[in-house]
């Protein structure tokens, strides 16, 4: 059920419960800080009603109106969006530290989650040890490039499902072959095994929980907006959640005491994977701070943020690329070009394809996997380009509308990769070029990207290499409509057949 139906259902209690709150003022009164102009909320449910299925677009449109910087009141949450380059810049690095704490959705409250998860939890020496782990022993190009191999090994494994399309002319559901992929990608990463091995009744339970627990967080919250409901959990959101997630951790509890077991063996040969690091860095207590607890949450949050976004940016990549065939095309042409057809991309490729990397970023600017960043919360009051943000305010970087705006992009609305390629031409997406920000910036930036930097190019490649692509009517005519939740997806799955072009 949406949130406009339960808003209904709940709408009457509320009206007993919460008082009535006041206009969003666009001035500030003489000592007054001067808030944020933004449209008037309605008794009890303050903008909540404005913002449709679809809030990344509804607040970009909202934004024109009431520009860059703007305050809604969600519920009884103050929320605070970004929507320019410019007013990101100050809130990810200017006052990067100020913005750095998170507001916690209630789904997240389940098995203590948001106390050991490095997405989640402040600021802190916890934190700053988990952030080193990763940048150091888990996403360092040393690391990434130890492991190449393994990951081509499972790219290869879908190549052989897209032969097999394409030998029958079968359509590739290429959402579900992506999430296969990039899953068994990660857990090949991190604990040397496949978790979408259909043949396995772990890697089942495994993909079809991640599963399930992306679809319940996507869900739009009540107690999220009303924290005086978090305790009835009236959408059983958080009681799904913590089902779920107790049974991942499980799964990986179970990894890790049978990795511990085997280290303990007088025979042990390292592995190399992120668990056996992990371990490593454990056993020698590397990290005062970090616990068995924390390594948990942590391997979790590898895979809930890894797997999907990943996986539906590879879907956006090639719905693009078949919607707009020259396109596709032209990075066919260039994989021929540079690499031929005897062998298959490798990772060491990718600096090289330059037309394919311009195709990746211009995906990032128009479809963000994460169009409303995860949410930030102000530390104290602010001013951000003339506007007072308050203490406790809930900040939301409109990465999409950023995306879109015409003060930074010629033509916005218009696929163009060609818009990255020129030697005058540095924007990368490491978080230092405010117009293009897909995985964040500052201290908050996700510390996995340059994972995702190697895994969305290289299946992209692959997928191409070799290979047209049609769906059942013409490509110019497929409708890129998309659908808000964690991440936006495509309205329709992209279901495409492959065709052998060699």
């Amino acid at each position: 059920m949406e949130v406009l139906g339960y808003l209904l259902v709940c709408l009457g209690l509320l009206w007993g419960l919460l008082r009535v709150f006041r206009r969003v003022p666009s001035q500030g009164a003489k000592g007054k800080p001067k808030l944020p102009p933004g449209p008037s909320p309605l008794p009890v449910v303050g903008n909540l009603l404005s913002l449709g299925r679809r809030s990344h677009r509804t607040l970009a449109d909202l934004a024109r109106t009431y520009g860059p910087v703007m305050s809604l009141k969600l519920g009884c949450i103050r929320s605070v969006v970004i929507s320019s380059a410019a007013a990101a810049r100050e809130v990810m690095q200017k006052h990067d530290l100020t913005f750095s704490d998170r507001t916690v959705p209630d789904s997240v409250r389940n098995c203590d989650h948001h106390l050991h998860s490095v997405g989640w939890i402040p600021v802190s020496p916890k934190w700053r040890s988990l952030r080193r782990i990763s940048k150091t022993h888990i996403f360092s190009a040393e690391r990434l490039a130890d492991k190449q191999d393994l990951r081509r090994k499972k790219v290869d494994d879908l190549l052989v499902h897209i032969r097999q399309c394409a030998g029958t002319g079968k359509a590739v559901d290429i959402g579900t072959a992506a999430f296969s992929t990039t899953l068994n990608l990660l857990s090949n990463t991190i604990f040397s095994v496949d978790l979408a091995d259909a043949s396995s009744d772990t890697a089942r339970e495994f993909k079809s929980l991640v599963s399930d627990m992306l679809i319940a967080a996507a869900e739009p919250n009540l107690s999220d907006f009303f924290p005086v409901l978090r305790h009835l959990d009236i959408q059983g959101i958080r009681r799904r959640m913590t089902i779920y997630n107790k049974k991942l951790l499980k799964i990986i509890d179970q990894f890790i005491n049978t990795r511990l077991a085997a280290r303990k063996e007088t025979d042990y040969r390292p592995v190399n994977d992120v668990l056996d690091v992990l371990m490593g860095l454990y056993e020698d207590n590397s990290f005062e701070e970090i616990d068995l607890t924390d390594v948990q949450h942590f391997l979790l949050d590898l895979f809930a943020a890894g797997a999907d976004t990943t996986a539906n940016t590879v879907e956006w990549v090639m719905a693009e690329l078949i919607h707009n065939p020259t396109c596709l095309s032209k990075v066919r042409k260039e994989t021929e070009r540079i690499i031929g057809g005897g062998r298959a991309v490798q990772e060491s490729d990718i600096p090289n394809l330059p037309y394919l990397q311009a195709v990746v970023k211009e995906t990032f600017r128009m479809h963000p996997p994460t169009p409303l960043l995860v949410p930030r919360m102000a530390r104290e009051d602010t001013e951000i380009m003339g506007f007072t943000i308050p203490r406790g305010a809930q900040v939301l970087i409109n990465a999409y509308a950023i995306g879109r705006d015409s003060q930074s992009w010629k033509d916005p609305e218009v696929f163009m990769p060609e818009r990255f390629l020129g030697s005058d031409v540095n924007i990368d997406v490491k978080g230092s070029n405010f117009e293009l920000i897909p995985f964040g910036a500052g201290r908050r930036i996700c510390p996995g990207y340059p994972l995702a930097q190697r895994m969305v190019p290289l299946m992209v490649a692959s997928m191409v290499q070799g290979f047209d692509w049609k769906t059942e009517g013409k490509g110019e005519d497929m409708s890129l409509d998309d659908v808000f939740g964690l991440v936006v997806r495509l309205a329709t799955p992209l279901c495409a057949i492959p065709i052998p072009v060699n």
